[in-house]
């Protein structure tokens, strides 16, 4: 059990003013409530201490309703196994049991939903590509990482999180292992009782051979749109829709809806395309905060009237701005960007 929650007073470093955007929100083009049954998420980013003071109201300020809290485990490549912290001893607090409780706790507290998101890490590698030469690896690799899984669907048995991811981007997993995930799910639903999805990799959702098995159709939205390094509302928008036209003919199909488990943007030039790609050299690319509040602007006007899509988690969000990786003026977060103002206006802030 993690012990009372309890915040110091020491200044907070590095706060980028979240509270206040950087420009004025655009008139709203739906009325009020537009999104209030959907999920306004946004994707926690683990601090390496504890909170130094409740998060949970900046969250509100900007209209969010979800949070995801991401406890990672780390594989190395080639290695079949799963290591994570069981008691804190070398992750940052923010993805250990206690940082995990903690925010769940809070997030409840201030009225917040949250999905947990148990994610594995592969440092140089991608889980996407996961494999192994033979059935004794893959073998060992499942059983560390069911054992990895379980024990977070045993936490969130007692927390109460109100949905569950069970995996992200396994792609080439989960086509030579299918049976593995199966049941992995019925060892899941024996232990948690509440909402379940899987987050597939934006061009590998189609390919997932258990959607029935959950509740959510679960995807990254980082669709390729347009090139560009400043690409208009309209071009973003005309890009989005064979994509939406595909995703609602499969929602449709299953009789379940879409949910963006990550999306998001880059503020750095041509971030309406390829982001992973951009992410290396980062600290390089030139700042486009417009860029990335186009692509914000064109997702949620495409989707937030489809009744087939639940919403989403943006990716990301700095808890107290702490437990960035040193450029936060070019990550993924609107945090204190022109993009906040469109976050507000699209999740409803008051």
């Amino acid at each position: 059990m993690t012990s009372a929650l309890t915040f110091s007073t020491l200044p907070l470093l590095l706060l980028l003013n979240c509270n206040q955007p950087t420009v004025a929100p655009a008139a709203a083009v739906l009325p009020p409530g537009r999104m209030s049954e959907k999920v306004c998420g946004l994707t926690f980013v683990a601090p390496p201490e504890p909170f130094p003071q409740d998060p949970m109201p900046a969250v509100k300020a900007v209209g969010a309703n979800w949070i995801a809290v991401v406890p990672y485990a780390f594989t190395r490549k080639g290695t079949p196994s799963v290591r994570f912290a069981e008691n804190n001893e070398w992750q940052w607090w923010g993805e250990g049991p206690e940082g995990v409780r903690t925010t769940i706790r809070l997030a409840h507290a201030a009225g917040l939903k949250v999905m947990l998101k148990p994610q594995v890490y592969i440092p140089g590698g991608w889980t996407g590509a996961l494999d192994f030469s033979s059935p004794e690896d893959w073998a060992a690799w499942e059983a560390g990482y069911e054992r990895y899984i379980l024990y977070f669907a045993r936490l969130a048995a007692e927390e109460q999180p109100d949905m569950l991811c069970l995996g992200t981007e396994f792609n080439n997993a989960i086509q030579k292992r299918p049976a593995f995930w199966t049941g992995l799910i019925q060892k899941i639903r024996a232990e948690y009782k509440g909402k379940l999805t899987y987050s597939a990799n934006w061009d590998d959702w189609s390919r997932v051979p258990f959607w029935s098995e959950l509740d959510y159709i679960g995807l990254g939205g980082y669709f390729p749109l347009v090139q560009q390094k400043t690409p208009s509302v309209d071009e973003l928008k005309t890009a989005w829709q064979p994509i939406a036209a595909r995703l609602r003919d499969f929602s449709k199909s299953l009789n379940k809806p879409v949910l963006f488990t990550e999306f998001g943007y880059l503020s750095v030039d041509s971030c309406g395309w390829r982001n992973w790609e951009l992410e290396r050299g980062i600290e390089q690319r030139n700042i486009n905060e417009q860029a990335q509040a186009n692509c914000y602007e064109a997702l949620f006007s495409t989707y937030c009237r489809e009744d087939w899509w639940g919403g989403g988690f943006l990716w990301k969000w700095f808890p107290n701005m702490r437990g960035h990786e040193g450029y936060p003026e070019r990550d993924y977060t609107p945090q204190g960007k022109a993009a906040e103002a469109v976050l507000r206006k699209w999740y409803g802030a008051q």
